[in-house]
Order: C-alpha cells, then sequence, then structure tokens
C-alpha cells in the first residue's frame, strides 16, 4: 500500500526577521505540517526559540505545529509550549528521568506525543513506548544545527521503527529529520518514512520556490 508522504518543513532555516510570513508561504506551497525546532543550548549546542515565539506565530498558521523539544529537563516546559499551540509535542528519551510518564503528561494535555531517537540512542528505546506515541521520529543527523548531511545507519533505525509501528496495528507517523534532499528523501521513504522534516531543502531559493521544492521532497 502506497504511504501518503507528509512534508514538515523546518522553520530553523525560514529567515527569521518574518517567520509569520515564512509560515503563511510553506503552508501555500503545500506544507502539511510546520516542524518547530525548540532548542536550549544544553541538551543540544544551539539556541533557538521558546513558547512565546511559537505564541506568536500561530495565527499565521492553518497546519499543525510539530514541536520538537530539544530541551533538558523537558517535563517543566510541556504545559508551556501545549499552551503555546503546540499540536504535537516529541521528546528524546534522554531529557528527563521518566519518557513513559513525560508523554503520558503530554496526552494529558491533549496534544500529540512523539519520542525522538537520535543517531546513538538505540531503537530499543521505544519497545516500552509505543502504546503511548502517536509519532516516532528518527535522527538522521546529530541534533542542534541545520545544513547537516545525512548519516546512512540511520535507514536501518527507520526499517526497524517501521516494523515496531506495523506491528502495534495503530497509525503513528514515522518521521525522518536532517539531511533530507530529494535523493536521502527516496531512500528514507523506501525505507519506511511517512514523514519528512527538511530545512535547507525546503527553504533554498526563497519563496518563489518553496512549492517546487516541497513538490521534490514528495516525489
Amino acid at each position: 500500500m502506497a504511504r501518503t508522504i507528509k512534508i514538515a518543513p523546518s522553520i530553523l532555516s525560514a529567515d527569521f526577521s518574518r517567520l509569520g510570513a515564512e509560515i503563511e508561504a510553506i503552508e501555500k506551497a503545500g506544507a502539511d505540517l510546520i516542524h518547530v525546532d525548540v532548542m536550549d543550548g544544553h541538551f543540544v549546542p544551539n539556541i533557538t526559540i521558546g513558547p512565546a515565539v511559537v505564541k506568536a506565530l500561530r495565527p499565521h498558521a492553518k497546519k499543525p505545529f510539530d514541536v520538537h523539544l530539544m530541551i533538558s529537563p523537558v517535563d517543566p516546559y510541556l504545559d508551556a509550549f501545549a499552551d503555546a499551540g503546540a499540536d504535537g509535542l516529541t521528546v528524546h528519551p534522554e531529557a528527563g528521568p521518566h519518557i513513559h510518564r513525560t508523554l503520558q503528561h503530554i496526552r494529558k494535555l491533549g496534544k500529540k506525543p512523539g519520542v525522538v531517537l537520535n543517531p546513538g540512542t538505540p531503537i530499543e528505546a521505544i519497545d516500552n513506548l509505543m502504546d503511548l506515541v502517536d509519532l516516532v521520529l528518527i535522527m538522521s543527523v546529530n541534533p542542534g544545527f541545520g545544513g547537516q548531511s545525512f548519516i546512512e545507519s540511520q535507514l536501518k533505525k527507520i526499517e526497524a521503527a517501521r516494523r515496531r509501528i506495523d506491528a502495534t496495528g495503530r497509525h503513528i507517523a514515522l518521521e525522518v529529520d536532517g539531511g533530507i534532499t530529494p535523493e536521502t528523501a527516496r531512500r528514507a521513504i523506501a525505507a519506511g518514512a511517512d514523514t519528512l522534516v527538511a530545512g535547507t531543502a525546503v527553504f533554498q531559493g526563497g519563496p518563489s520556490r518553496y512549492a517546487a521544492n516541497i513538490a521534490a521532497l514528495r516525489e
């Protein structure tokens, strides 16, 4: 069965001086989700945006906000990002002492819980979490910066995640983030991905190119 491929442009690669307009432009160009990378300079070596910016951007978007929390500890900030307008909150097992409780809390907030695995995190980390998640995100680069190259070894992890998702019988998105280009997109999809996060590949060339860039990834 052919999977519907969703494209989630990462606003990390957008023009930060005009984020609201950038979100409107990528939605018009065919984006399915808006991927928001939240980094704290502690869990990852970069600092991006907080709940206030998410709240300010929310009125500019009709599509769901797919918020990837690269912050530690993550638990104290779940409510703030939920209140700011996140639709899904994706967290790292390493970002809090009790990932199971964290995912339960996201569900209690009425948001879609997601779990994300860094390149060095084994696939087994999700084995006792599958009943709690709506999304599994496989990082195909080490998180922290845009524009990195796809790590080939993660293709096997995407395949392993697909087997686990299919075994649940539930609809769980399988998202891949990092080094996504039209070429690596094809390979990630072949391995089982159905949602692609792309920053540079979507935003390069400016707004007049966004629709073509998104279409190239989806093909």
